[in-house]
């Protein structure tokens, strides 16, 4: 692991695999769990993954989406040498894929995977500076197993028309500014939030939230209703706004076109956002009376 994974510098990777055809999408829906097990294996080795997902996007896309700690391509060079043989069974249903196996060709991978990357426009963390290993070994000396559960919430917006990469850029940064860090916090039960350009004029925003569905839309349209309210301005069949007067209208909307992962993978299991905060807290204390 990096230095800069162990020192909790997070970063958000979405990787974009082109699908060949239909039937090729068909088969990596069917095939794709069965190799989970072993993929979250391997990034339980790495160790420096908090989230991951792979997410069946359309006939053309295959996303893999995560919050890591470190650097992207450290994370894909290390994950190409213990799991490469699940990208190698991948790339069998990939538009010009890169030399396998992957495993023996870590250089080609990820520059490959460098070049069909999209980076986040806005990012957000509860826990900036806390990395995977930092957090299990709180958890660890506190006897803390925790029993919150986690679940992703992943919307693709269709945007009304093509917009140019710079545009779109500043219409998120505007709808987000001062609001999205400030409300998430205030939300207390999102992980890890991005907004991420999709292809076809789509706008994603991918989100990790501790608990029930219906209760993370409640205190999300409060909290974060202005975000949506500005973005949806530009997306195509969007629900009734402002959302924080339309929760109930906004849930339906937001369970209705959020999209299923395949292979959710939780570093922390059943570790909810407040029980992070308070076991990384107490362990500075303790830390701080043992230097005293």
């Amino acid at each position: 692991m990096s230095a800069a994974a162990r020192s909790g510098i997070q970063s958000h990777l979405t990787v974009t695999f082109p699908i060949k055809s239909p039937a090729d999408r068909k088969a990596l829906v069917e095939k794709l769990p069965m190799w989970m097990p072993f993929f979250a294996e391997a990034q339980d080795t790495e160790g420096s993954v908090h989230y991951s997902r792979f997410l069946d996007l359309s006939d053309q896309a295959l996303l893999f989406i995560a919050d890591i700690d470190g650097e992207a391509d450290e994370l894909v060079r290390a994950l190409a040498r213990s799991a490469g043989p699940v990208f190698d069974a991948i790339l069998e249903h990939v538009e010009n894929p890169p030399l396998a196996p992957v495993a023996h060709n870590t250089d080609a991978f990820v520059l490959w995977a460098k070049q069909h990357s999209t980076r986040p426009l806005v990012a957000y963390s509860a826990y900036v500076g806390n990395s995977v290993q930092e957090i299990k070994s709180c958890a660890r000396a506190a006897g803390f197993t925790g029993s919150s559960e986690q679940h992703p919430l992943l919307l693709s917006l269709p945007l009304k028309s093509s917009l140019k990469a710079f545009i779109l850029e500043e219409l998120v940064l505007r709808a987000t500014h001062g609001k999205m860090n400030e409300g998430a916090d205030s939300v207390g039960t999102l992980h890890f939030a991005h907004f991420v350009p999709l292809p076809d004029s789509h706008l994603a925003f991918f989100s990790i939230f501790d608990g029930s569905f219906h209760k993370y839309i409640e205190d999300f349209t409060e909290k974060l209703g202005p975000v949506f309210d500005t973005l949806f301005e530009f997306v195509s069949g969007p629900p009734p706004t402002p959302v924080a007067k339309n929760a109930e209208t906004f849930f339906n909307w937001a369970e209705a076109n959020n999209l299923p992962p395949i292979g959710m993978y939780c570093a922390y299991p059943g570790l909810a956002v407040q029980d992070i905060h308070a076991l990384v807290a107490d362990a500075k204390v303790g830390t701080a009376a043992q230097k005293a």
